[in-house]
């Protein structure tokens, strides 16, 4: 068992110590950037093959798709200050998206069409374009060319490589919350910071001040000399 560890503390110009936590650019992190391709195609998708009225489906899949998207942006965002915030939004960002595809693998069942899987040469392609993509206008040329299965079954690898994504991400601020704690270890590590800080200061400005003491009596020393 992983004993707690003094969090890792960051300063402002002026050198005063700070209890915020390092803040994560979510636009940056490719599980979110694919969960953005995920929120747009999942419209496309929704308004080309299912009914705009009577099948409550559509919403469900929009809102699951876009559940996902922002409370991996909210919790990256909240992270901030407080890792179990963090902790739970991405953990709700990660059922919606379980959620967003079981609803693509259903509608597959429904329509009697195929869920690609490895050694299928569809598959091997498609799994290899998402993996090498994750911003939407790479997919957004491709929507116009596809048909219901394709875009279901790029719905799917891109919902799988985002839930492996955010699983990995999880365990690492689980682990690091574990180690190091949450605000109140970070306001404690932070003033024990400032006081050190503090500490070193003055302790730098005695050191000036005896060495300008010495100066000076070395310097009256030399006049009194001649």
């Amino acid at each position: 068992m992983e004993s707690n560890k003094r969090p890792t503390i960051h300063y402002y110009a002026d050198g005063t110590a700070s209890v915020l936590r390092k803040a994560a650019v979510y636009t940056d992190l490719r599980f979110y950037q694919r969960s953005d391709v995920l929120y747009q195609l999942t419209q496309v998708f929704c308004q080309r093959y299912l009914p705009r009225y009577g099948d409550r489906t559509v919403d469900q899949m929009v809102q699951a798709a876009r559940s996902t998207k922002q409370n991996i942006a909210e919790g990256s965002t909240d992270g901030q200050t407080s890792t179990e915030t963090e902790l739970k939004l991405l953990g709700i960002a990660r059922g919606s998206n379980q959620e967003l595809l079981e609803d693509y693998q259903d509608y597959l069942k429904r329509k009697g069409l195929s869920e690609w899987f490895r050694r299928n040469e569809r598959f091997d392609r498609l799994h290899q374009f998402c993996r090498d993509h994750s911003q939407w206008p790479d997919y957004q040329p491709l929507l116009a060319k596809m048909n219901d299965e394709e875009l279901a079954n790029m719905a799917i690898c891109l919902c799988h490589q985002v839930d492996r994504a955010l699983a990995k991400y999880l365990e690492l601020k689980d682990r690091e919350f574990t180690t190091e704690g949450g605000i109140r270890e970070r306001m404690t590590a932070a003033r024990l910071g400032q006081r050190e800080t503090q500490r070193q200061t003055i302790e730098r400005l005695t050191a000036e001040i005896d060495a300008l003491r010495q100066e000076n009596a070395r310097l009256k020393q030399m006049l009194t000399s001649h």
